[in-house]
Formats: C-alpha cells, sequence, structure tokens
C-alpha cells in the first residue's frame, strides 16, 4: 500500500483513477483549492492555491508517489486570450509549485507521475500516418504543442532530484462521465451522427480505464521512466468513430450529416482547428513497458461504454 497524492483530483481522470487506486489497496490524498473531510477513510483532502504558490506540507510530506492531472480544460470554453493564458497558467504554474515544494519540503516521494497532452503533435505528416507519432518527434509551434512543451518542462526537474518522472501525453479520453465522449453522445441520442468537417482526421484516443490502469502500473512498476504516449494502439476516423457510436446507440436508426468546417470555425473559433486536425500518434512505447490495453480496438471501447451508460 502506498500513499498517492493527485492533483486535479476533483476531475474526470481523477475521480475514476481514486476508485482504481482505492481497489488496489492504496491510500489517496486530493490536492484541492477547498478542501473538505471526507467521509470515505481512505481519501484525504489538502488544500494548495496555484496563483498564490501555497500548498499544505502534510500533503508532500506524506505523500510515496504524485500524480499530476491539474489543469483547465482545453475545450470546456471557447478560446480566447484571457482563456489560453488560463489553460497554460493551470498547468505550468502547478507544475512549479509541486517542484518547488520537493525542494523545500522534506519528502519521501519516489515518483511523480504527470499529465501531458497529443496536442505536443502538430497535424499529421507522411511519416506519422505511417507508423503514427512518436515521443521523440519535436512540439508543435501551434497553441497546444507550445502549451504540452511548457507544461512537460514545469516538471522536467524532477527527474534531476533522485525521482523517477514518468510523463504521459493523454489522447482524447473516452469516458461516460465527463470529456469529449458526452459532446459525440448528444446529437446521437437523437439519431443523428454528427461527423466533422470530412471526418477522415484521425482521433488518437484511449479509455478511461485503460488510461486509469496505465496510470496505475505507472506507479506501481519502475520500468516506466520519462515520456509515453497514452493512447490505443487502434486509432479511428473522426467519421468511423461516430458512424460506430450511432450504430451501437442506434443500431440502424440514425442518419449521419456532415458539420462543414467553415462552420466549426464560426462556431468554435481556434479551437476549431483541433477538432479538425487528423493526429495519428504511436502507442508502441507504452506497449513495450509492459502494458496491456483491456479496450485496444474502438469497437470495444464504444461497446463497454454504451453498455454501461444504460
Amino acid at each position: 500500500m502506498a500513499n498517492i497524492l493527485i492533483t486535479g483530483g476533483t476531475g474526470m481522470v481523477g475521480r475514476a483513477l481514486t476508485q482504481v487506486l482505492i481497489a488496489k489497496g492504496h491510500q489517496v490524498a486530493i490536492l484541492t483549492r477547498n478542501p473538505t473531510s471526507s467521509s470515505n477513510p481512505n481519501i484525504s483532502y489538502y488544500q494548495w492555491d496555484i496563483p498564490n504558490g501555497t500548498i499544505d506540507p502534510k500533503a508532500i510530506s506524506s505523500a510515496d508517489h504524485i500524480i499530476h492531472l491539474a489543469g483547465a480544460g482545453v475545450a470546456d470554453k471557447r478560446w480566447n486570450k484571457a482563456r489560453k493564458q488560463e489553460i497554460l497558467d493551470s498547468r505550468v504554474q502547478s507544475g512549479e509549485l509541486l517542484v518547488h515544494a520537493l525542494k523545500t519540503i522534506p519528502n519521501q516521494v519516489q515518483s511523480l507521475v504527470s499529465a501531458s497532452g497529443i496536442g505536443w503533435y502538430g497535424p499529421d505528416t507522411a511519416k506519422s500516418l505511417d507508423k503514427g507519432f512518436m515521443e521523440d518527434a519535436p512540439a508543435d509551434k501551434d497553441f497546444l504543442g507550445e502549451t504540452c512543451q511548457l507544461w512537460e518542462n514545469a516538471v522536467a526537474p524532477i527527474a534531476t532530484m533522485g525521482k523517477r518522472l514518468v510523463i504521459f501525453r493523454f489522447g482524447i479520453v473516452l469516458s461516460n462521465d465527463g470529456g469529449a465522449m458526452i459532446e459525440f453522445k448528444k446529437p446521437v441520442k437523437f439519431g443523428i451522427a454528427t461527423i466533422l468537417g470530412s471526418g477522415n482526421q484521425i482521433i488518437s484516443w484511449i479509455h478511461i480505464k485503460d488510461l486509469c490502469n496505465l496510470l496505475l502500473q505507472a506507479i506501481e512498476e519502475t520500468q516506466f521512466n520519462g515520456i509515453y504516449n497514452a493512447v490505443a494502439p487502434e486509432t479511428v476516423t473522426n467519421k468511423n468513430l461516430m458512424l460506430t457510436l450511432a450504430k451501437k446507440m442506434k443500431g440502424s436508426f440514425y442518419l449521419s450529416f456532415h458539420v462543414p468546417a467553415f462552420l466549426l470555425k464560426l462556431v468554435l473559433g481556434e479551437m476549431s482547428i483541433e477538432v479538425l486536425k487528423s493526429a495519428k500518434v504511436n502507442s508502441f512505447k507504452i506497449q513495450s513497458a509492459g502494458f496491456k490495453h483491456t479496450y485496444p480496438t474502438i469497437d470495444q471501447a464504444l461497446e463497454e461504454l454504451v453498455q454501461t451508460s444504460k
């Protein structure tokens, strides 16, 4: 049993991960702006204030491992200058605060596992379409590429402090409890499979249960070290994802509808670049480290999610 401190523990991934960790016998502590007492003896809450750079020393001193998930939702609101700054600051400042805390507070932390995103990669190239983006590809120069680079740089000093640092670049996380899946399902409930733009853009994704198991394995097994793509082995086009989802939810009782790219640009603004971007990301490195996906194909993932949402 280990004491595991989670940042972003109240988010979609954090909530699911907490349950997985507790089921494995671990104690979970969650950093939050507004800590409350917990009715679950396996969960405790500690306060931190990212803008003011403060953190409860007990959270650090009692932790064996840290899983760093904190960050404002990339797709939660339309991007403007202030929102983009919030997305960046929430990731960089929280990482810098953890590094400072680990340098100044006596602790026994063995490893830090941090989230990043496949936004690191730009749109597909001939090379990525062949083999998928590998972890050594350079960061793209767009907003998400630069954000991911600064995000990872913020926690990079951990590796020089005698602690194991693992960074996972999350693909699109498929879950019934939030994120992209909720948006995918909304029109399908009314019998419409909404295909975005051409629908040919490649989506690199991961089932929430696989992601939680991957994070758990990275804590428990020391062969994980460095940067990994947290994605499923099978990528899928937007069109095939939506048609597969519609068939599982509605059988043959649905219509497909293309939303033109120009309309997405009007509605979403700069964020439409990410919605329409094709990025084929390679999962070979996590598989080589010994991770086995429970939901390696989109058919298996959507089948489980549709069945458990009923």
